[in-house]
């Protein structure tokens, strides 16, 4: 092997030790916030957004996540990201912030508040300065032999509180050419698509260890996943989110 053979076969492996440690290190890395962007394929207003996601995903104090929703369906092109499912969890936190506001594109932060989802400055200024209770547990994350490890830490005092533990299967990047509708035309890439949401768990405020199978973390296409600890409320319909009181990311 020559000189210049062996110093580029070594610069390649530091490249990719340089990935595997950055990787690491966000995922070992608490975020500060996560930020729900409510979106369509068929809302005219929506790519500006999609497009703020796809920046603010590469944030290691942010976890940038994509839901799209389904009720503009009608106007001439069907969402081929969408669920019912996310139509229903962007009402249901309109319901628990008592506002009533549902609209696209809208960016909910910690579970708490809401602004528009092509709204950096706010974007950034609501995760910052959160409201509700914030985050009060930290969550670390471990794959071992087929299972998934959950640990939760108290961040303070330890607190009675009721929370559900969920794990969010998604795909980092997925692209769309949209041939109909009113982004004809327009070819828009989402980031951290949530593909399905699993319950594994409650958390009460104090220590504690989950572990559920790996399976829960997969989804059709899904190629990563983040785990979320949301306070619940009862309501007319059932459990409905609140704030957002840890999560991480997906070790790999």
């Amino acid at each position: 092997m020559t000189v210049l053979a062996r110093l580029l076969s070594a610069s390649i492996a530091l490249l990719v030790l340089g990935g595997a440690v950055a990787r690491a290190e966000s995922a070992d890395r608490q975020p500060k916030a996560v930020i729900e962007l409510f979106t369509s394929q068929g809302c005219s207003s929506c790519p500006p957004a999609d497009a703020l996601f796809v920046e603010l995903a590469r944030n290691p104090d942010m976890i940038a996540l994509t839901l799209p929703v389904t009720y503009w369906d009608y106007l001439g092109w069907k969402d081929t990201l969408g669920k019912d499912s996310f139509a229903k969890r962007q009402k249901f936190y309109a319901k628990a912030r008592g506002d009533g506001q549902v609209y696209t594109p809208q960016a909910v932060i910690n579970g708490a508040s809401h602004v528009v989802g092509s709204d950096r400055i706010e974007i950034e200024r609501a995760a910052k300065q959160p409201s509700g209770a914030g985050f009060v547990a930290k969550v670390s994350l471990k794959e071992e032999a087929g299972a998934l490890q959950v640990k939760l830490a108290p961040l303070d005092v330890p607190a009675e509180r009721t929370a559900g533990v969920w794990v969010l299967a998604t795909t980092r990047m997925v692209t769309v050419p949209i041939a109909r509708g009113e982004n004809q035309g327009k070819t828009v890439s989402y980031a951290n698509v949530v593909r399905g949401m699993t319950r594994i768990g409650d958390w009460d405020g104090k220590e504690a260890t989950l572990t559920a199978s790996l399976a829960a973390t997969q989804s059709a296409e899904a190629d990563s996943y983040v785990v979320i600890v949301q306070a619940e409320q009862p309501g007319k319909y059932g459990m409905m989110p609140g704030a957002i009181l840890g999560a991480a990311r997906s070790p790999r």
